[in-house]
């Protein structure tokens, strides 16, 4: 039996599993890969149809690109991924924690690069 190409772009309706399963995996292929636009891409797709690892792993993946400096929009970037990871059902687990404390670190760090006192020093 002949096997037929495939590749992202040929998305269609998944045979097992959710669509939110398939642009998961997807999110974390390109993850591997080192594409963290890509991965972005994905992990929004299924985050967006109430996929809470990808809601996580997204935040990670933002959060990452605003360290890289991607496109001089680090500030917007850290905003999303702190709405994904702050509105996913799984909040309370370690991994989620150690997100949200990494997230904070890089809000610091960005104020810092600001110039700006981290809010809750202030005199």
């Amino acid at each position: 039996m002949p096997v037929r190409p495939w590749s992202p772009e040929d998305l269609g309706r998944p045979t097992d599993g959710s669509w939110a399963d398939v642009a998961f995996g997807l999110g974390e292929i390109y993850e591997d890969e080192g594409d963290l636009g890509q991965a972005a891409d994905w992990y929004r797709r299924a985050a967006e149809s109430g996929h809470d690892a990808a809601a996580l792993r997204l935040g990670a993946v933002l959060g990452r690109m605003a360290d890289d400096g991607a496109d001089g929009s680090a500030e917007d970037l850290l905003a999303e991924a702190t709405r994904w990871i702050s509105g996913a059902q799984d909040i309370a687990t370690p991994d989620a924690i150690e997100l949200i404390t990494d997230m904070l670190n890089r809000h610091q760090r960005q104020a810092a690069r600001r110039g700006l006192e981290p809010a809750g020093q202030q005199c």
